[in-house]
């Protein structure tokens, strides 16, 4: 069963929006899919109590107190949510359960510099025990020079960059409905989707 964590130790760099995202993604193929929160603030569980009811079901699953439990039957697909400041034996007992990290990454320089040292540890564990690790980076936009900082960056991290997500209003208006991408006509946000394409095919691997 995958089971996806989306992590960065550093908070207001889009990890609550790339969880829901991935959730909404497997649930638009038809997936269990179950959204656990191990975030104090529990921002992906807020967001699934704004989830219409007409919306593809996606399960939530209270981790608040930090503790890694098996996923009830019938579930296919789990993503963990989690905290800002994720580190020792709590960081390791989620790495232990996953099959696959996402890391959302800000173009800001200090977003980067506080998450090298964990990008570094990541990199260990993906090169000891075959732990999948993809970076993607939030808020981008590829006209400034945050933006080739952020290239510059991972580029060093023997870690694959599976795509960039453009600052958009869309992510913010979708966030207070409860809803993702993946629920809207492809229309609508074709662009946005295009940008999911290469993350998404990165997760179904």
């Amino acid at each position: 069963m995958p089971v996806v964590v989306v992590a960065n130790p550093k908070g207001g760099v889009g990890k609550s929006t790339v969880a829901t995202h991935i959730a909404g993604h497997f649930a638009s193929q038809g997936h269990a899919v179950m959204l656990g929160d191990a975030d104090r603030q529990q921002s992906s569980r807020l967001w699934l109590g704004l989830r219409p009811p007409t919306a593809r079901p996606i399960q939530g699953w209270d981790l608040s107190e930090g503790k890694v439990a098996r996923p009830p039957r019938g579930t296919t697909h789990v993503v963990i949510d989690t905290p800002a400041g994720l580190h020792g034996k709590e960081l390791r007992e989620l790495l232990g359960s996953a099959s696959k990290v996402v890391v959302p990454l800000s173009p800001s320089v200090f977003d980067i510099f506080a998450t090298r040292a964990f990008l570094d540890e990541l990199a260990a564990h993906h090169k000891t025990r075959g732990l999948q690790v993809g970076i993607v980076g939030t808020r981008v936009d590829n006209r400034t020079l945050a933006a080739d900082q952020l290239q510059a960056f991972v580029k060093g991290l023997g870690l694959p960059v599976l795509g960039e997500l453009r600052p958009t209003q869309n992510y913010v208006h979708l966030a207070a409905r409860g809803l993702t991408l993946f629920d809207l006509s492809p229309a609508r946000v074709e662009r946005d989707l295009a940008q999911w394409a290469p993350i998404a095919r990165w997760l179904d691997q």
